[in-house]
């Protein structure tokens, strides 16, 4: 690889760092060691002799069926969600990204090409447009991102794999873009109305245009589509770490507003949740200990609070079951959670400053017979107030 500016030299060597920092996933192409010299560097790696997952698909025609699909998706996800727990994006996730070890039709999937990759903090957003144009993210183009943009490129190669076309197609790089912004994918043409309802849903699951209602990779492997497959096993979810931090941080207002909306949650979400909450649970006991989380405070949860600290709203937002939650959780709440409270109170819990107009901005948020939280303010409650909204406040 010859090295010609001192750009190319870092790039280089921030992909030798992530190689390195990522060794022993089996679905991720080995590395052996670099060596440099005043021209060059030289990196070695495994040997796969079975082609590009690109190949596999133009030589298939273009279609896989549904359980060839899922034994692509299961392989794919496995190693994103390995990645982004080590904090790594590789932000160019394609077919052609995608070696096969050997040239057998059940061959392992390799992922390779990490020289657009870089590594990410637990709350950092990228915004340079790196990646290729039809598998890119909305966000990416909107430059601030995170490791959802990764799932989004998933989505592309599901879809790709299930019908044999791109959900996005333009003859410019600039007409893609519009078409990733703008317009949503198709699944009324053949071949989507022979497939069945759940890849259809598990792909729309992926291709949300809001990455905050965008399934992580750790969750697809949970959905009903690919839960049950051979060969799938949940690793852990880095939004669970980030959910737990945040959690321990809030007051016991949201909190107890999220454990009513947990009490709501259904079988598949509960699916999720217990998956994860397995991976943490030490010696096999009934409690997660944050302990060993990130350097966090030690409480112990229960099963039924860790579904409340890990419980996603932006995501219940997505179905069309929310309303219906988001009422059955505002009943349960109003039972045995709801009290009265006063404009500076819920300012605090929102971390809104004096200078904020606080009656004009939250009084809708109190019912005012009796002063308690009304279901206006439940709802915003559950969501919180990010720093952007803040701003606007």
């Amino acid at each position: 690889m010859l090295m010609t500016t001192a750009i190319a030299i870092e790039d280089v060597r921030r992909e030798v760092r992530i190689l390195q920092a990522l060794a022993g996933h089996r679905n991720l192409i080995h590395f052996y060691d670099a060596f440099e010299d005043d021209d060059n560097v030289y990196i070695v790696m495994e040997l796969c002799q079975g082609g590009e997952l690109l190949d596999r698909i133009l030589s298939r025609g273009g279609k896989f069926n549904e359980d060839e699909s899922k034994n692509v998706m299961l392989q794919i996800l496995n190693v994103v969600a390995f990645c982004h727990l080590q904090g790594v994006m590789h932000r160019d996730l394609k077919p052609e990204n995608f070696l096969l070890k050997a040239k057998d039709d059940d061959s392992q999937l390799k992922a390779i090409d990490f020289g657009l990759s870089d590594f990410l903090k637990p709350d950092e957003k990228l915004n340079d447009i790196v990646g290729s144009a039809y598998y890119v993210a909305p966000e990416v183009l909107l430059r601030s991102y995170s490791t959802e943009a990764d799932v989004w490129s998933v989505g592309v190669i599901a879809y790709i794999l299930l019908c044999g076309c791109r959900p996005f197609w333009a003859r410019t790089e600039s007409g893609i873009f519009r078409a990733v912004l703008k317009t949503v994918p198709s699944f009324i043409e053949p071949p989507w109305p022979s497939l069945s309802p759940l890849a259809k849903d598990f792909v729309q699951s992926l291709l949300n245009k809001d990455p905050r209602k965008r399934l992580t990779a750790a969750q697809a492997l949970c959905h009903p589509w690919i839960r049950d497959h051979e060969g799938v096993e949940v690793p852990i979810d880095v939004r669970i770490l980030r959910s737990l931090k945040a959690y321990t941080l809030s007051s016991p207002l949201r909190k107890a507003s999220l454990r009513a909306l947990s009490k709501t949650l259904t079988t598949d979400d509960l699916f999720y949740l217990k998956k994860q909450f397995k991976h943490l649970a030490q010696d096999n006991t009934e409690h997660v200990t944050i302990e060993s989380i990130k350097k966090l405070p030690a409480p112990k949860l229960e099963f039924e609070e860790f579904c409340a600290a890990t419980v996603c709203v932006h995501q219940l937002e997505a179905f069309d079951r929310w309303e219906q939650h988001a009422r059955c959780a505002y009943e349960i709440f109003d039972k045995n959670g709801n009290r009265a409270i006063v404009i500076e109170e819920l300012a605090s819990e929102l971390g809104l400053g004096p200078s904020v107009p606080l009656h004009a901005v939250l009084n809708d948020w109190i019912r005012h017979t009796d002063g308690m939280l009304s279901f206006h303010g439940f709802v915003k409650l559950l969501h919180g107030v990010s720093n952007r909204n803040k701003m606007k406040l």
